[in-house]
């Protein structure tokens, strides 16, 4: 299913009762031709702030990036993360757990002599996984491929994930949506409905778990997806957040207060509220509405 982008002014603002899960590159931060030079617009990080406030702290990060960047990136914000695909995450109270980091030797060592021969590509190393970017060189993806695929014969445990630009290797057990599925098991995500925005395949997993239990997922950018609802790139979803806090600060103060039923006006929300309002309304009302 590839749903057709909406404007901002389209989609269901987020309600109070929902859990906000984001991927990084490609949904909250613009692509760049290498993973260091990604810059962060600091009108973000407010949103981002007045979101975790008014969410009582149901805001999490959730990339392929590890963790160590992702607070550079969000400084001084340090939220509740996913890193590495799930190979490591922080829970809310600070907590960090981390997979076994597996034998990633051959795979290595496959791709640091891929790019010693062919000029443009980047090889990132991190917790339990390896990178190989071809952003710069496109045209070398099929030898990319080649080389890891070559490299993972008799690794079990090992799976080759094909991003944007990228593939990367790390471990079959760790996905975003079982990152997802841990942060709702634990406070204070746990009994919210989760919302998780991402761009590309490696999101997939995230939306398929957030659609599995009655939540909502957003592509950005395009591509085909399960996501339900799209957005058309990050500039996009970066101006629906700001909306979305906006809403939220502006709502009645009344806890975790449940999504209106179908047809009902959400607690505290008059005819009088203004479209913001009115379309935190609407989305209670969507089947896996935000």
């Amino acid at each position: 299913m590839s749903p057709a982008p909406l404007s901002v002014s389209e989609l269901p603002l987020l309600t109070p009762d929902a859990a906000l899960f984001l991927d990084f590159d490609g949904t909250l931060a613009d692509l760049a031709p290498r993973p260091d030079a990604v810059r962060v617009p600091p009108s973000l990080i407010h949103t981002l702030q007045r979101l975790q406030q008014a969410l009582h702290g149901a805001v999490a990060v959730v990339s392929g990036r590890p963790l160590e960047q992702l607070d550079e990136l969000l400084r001084p914000l340090r939220l509740p993360s996913a890193g590495v695909h799930g190979v490591e995450r922080r829970s809310a109270d600070g907590y960090v757990q981390r997979l076994a980091a597996p034998a990633l030797d051959r795979v290595i060592e496959a791709a640091q002599a891929l790019c010693a021969r062919l000029p443009g590509l980047l090889v990132e190393r991190k917790h339990g996984a390896v990178a190989l970017h071809y952003r710069q060189a496109p045209e070398l993806r099929p030898y990319c491929e080649a080389a890891l695929r070559a490299a993972l014969e008799d690794a079990p445990g090992l799976t080759l994930l094909h991003g944007k630009m990228v593939y990367e290797v790390k471990p079959a057990v760790a996905n975003k949506g079982h990152a997802i599925q841990a942060f709702l098991r634990e406070p204070p995500f746990r009994g919210r409905r989760a919302l998780f925005a991402g761009d590309d395949v490696t999101d997939e997993d995230g939306f398929a778990a957030v659609q599995s239990e009655g939540g909502t997922a957003i592509k950005v950018g395009d591509g085909p997806s399960c996501a339900r609802w799209r957005l058309g790139d990050p500039q996009a979803l970066r101006e629906w957040l700001a909306q979305c806090a906006h809403a939220l600060d502006a709502a009645p103060v009344n806890g975790n207060r449940p999504a209106a039923a179908p047809g009902e006006a959400a607690a505290g929300t008059s005819r009088e509220a203004g479209p913001e309002a009115a379309r935190a309304v609407r989305a209670a009302a969507l089947p896996g509405g935000a």
